[in-house]
């Protein structure tokens, strides 16, 4: 059942390792939790624990079996609630920002012109807000997605692109 919003669901997203198994598993796909250990950095016993904890909050549940053996694979729920899935995908964006400054120096020169961070203040009507959205999606669409699993051509490098679009409200 996916989460809904109140004190009790947004405990689920408390811990910071939940935030980012449920980033990991957005991005990447259904996942077991000896893959996202090993993605992540941690035993498998934590992801596991943790991906049970994400499923009582209703963040994440079991995927049908998609391979041999007893493994369980989880993906990511469809929030019934907005708020709860904007919240942690705006914390997951935050951290993914943060690790990424954490690095920055590591940038090799060919990729200095292709990082920016920046936002732009815009007046616009709820119609033009939503045509943007359109407009932005149809600019990804013409770049090849990132595929987990397959096999990347070697000149390219996994890119994120983020944006956040929303009335400021007064």
């Amino acid at each position: 059942m996916p989460a809904t919003l109140g004190p009790q669901s947004l405990r689920g997203l408390a811990h910071p390792l939940r935030v980012r198994i449920l980033r990991v598993l957005r991005e990447q796909g259904a996942s077991t939790a000896t893959r996202l250990a090993g993605l992540l950095g941690e035993s498998s016993g934590a992801t596991s624990y943790h991906l049970r904890q994400l499923a009582g909050y209703g963040f994440v549940e079991e995927e049908p079996r998609r391979g041999p053996g007893r493994e369980r694979w989880w993906r990511p729920t469809v929030p019934e609630d907005a708020p709860v899935g904007l919240r942690a995908e705006a914390v997951a964006d935050f951290q993914r920002v943060q690790d990424f400054l954490a690095v920055a120096g590591m940038v090799p020169d060919e990729w200095g012109g292709s990082v920016t961070i920046g936002n732009r203040a815009l007046r616009l009507t709820p119609s033009q807000a939503a045509e943007l959205l359109v407009r932005i999606d149809g600019v990804l669409a013409d770049y090849p997605a990132d595929q987990p699993g397959e096999e990347a051509p070697t000149d390219t490098g996994r890119v994120v692109f983020q944006w956040q679009s929303f009335p400021q409200i007064r």
